[in-house]
């Protein structure tokens, strides 16, 4: 099975205009510009869990429609590397949690291929991991040496009052108001990470759709039953 027949979709809230870039302005402009240019070495964007990783890489293809793919390693790394043959043919690829196969040898064959194929025609990639590259655990040394030469950028984790902006921006993004008192209780009262509060506002843009309701506190904590 080759990457042309995975049913990947992205999300549709990910794009650049729903990322707040609080700390990460100068990744934000570099990705824009890439974008714009399609012209480029690429890069490699590390940091922890949940600062918007998966966000950025999939707001880049969104950007550039079906000059670029999207590929979550980290889920699909045990359909085999024969997932990403022919990927030299889009212009952009984007390779989310590559360190989920770091370590295995035939997928760091694999991806030391593709990173020939793609500087033989000219394209570009990006890749998402939790760390650096030279922490990654990859151990091919072409293939480390190879993804050590793309610029590095560490995306940075939002501080209390940025999470509640980044919420309202993802809230404005969906057609919704969250007055600030809401999101800072939303803060309060569950997990703190942006994937968990975007879960939360996901479901309370669905029950508040249903109940014709605003996101108030009383509504939210009678949704999520607080």
């Amino acid at each position: 099975m080759t990457q042309l027949a995975l049913p990947l979709q992205l999300q549709d809230h990910a794009v650049f205009e729903s990322f707040l870039a609080r700390g990460n302005e100068q990744l934000l402009d570099y990705l824009t510009e890439l974008a714009a240019a399609a012209d480029g070495p690429g890069c490699w964007i590390w940091g922890p869990a949940a600062t918007g990783k998966s966000h950025l890489l999939q707001a880049l293809c969104a950007r550039l429609n079906d000059q670029a793919i999207y590929l979550p390693l980290g889920s699909l790394a045990a359909a085999g590397t024969g997932i990403i043959e022919g990927l030299e043919s889009r212009r952009f690829v984007c390779l989310d949690d590559i360190d989920a196969v770091a370590g295995d040898s035939g997928w760091e064959c694999a991806l030391f291929e593709l990173c020939n194929a793609l500087t033989d025609s000219a394209g570009i990639l990006v890749v998402a991991a939790k760390t650096a590259p030279r922490q990654s655990g990859i151990e091919l040394p072409d293939l480390l040496s190879r993804l050590s030469r793309l610029p590095a950028f560490q995306v940075r984790a939002l501080v209390d009052a940025d999470r509640v902006k980044a919420l309202q921006l993802r809230a404005r993004h969906r057609g919704l108001e969250l007055p600030g008192k809401t999101a800072n209780f939303l803060l309060s009262r569950g997990r703190r990470d942006m994937a968990s509060l975007y879960q939360t506002l996901d479901k309370l843009d669905l029950e508040a759709l249903k109940a014709k309701r605003r996101l108030t506190i009383p509504f939210v904590r009678e949704t999520l039953g607080l």
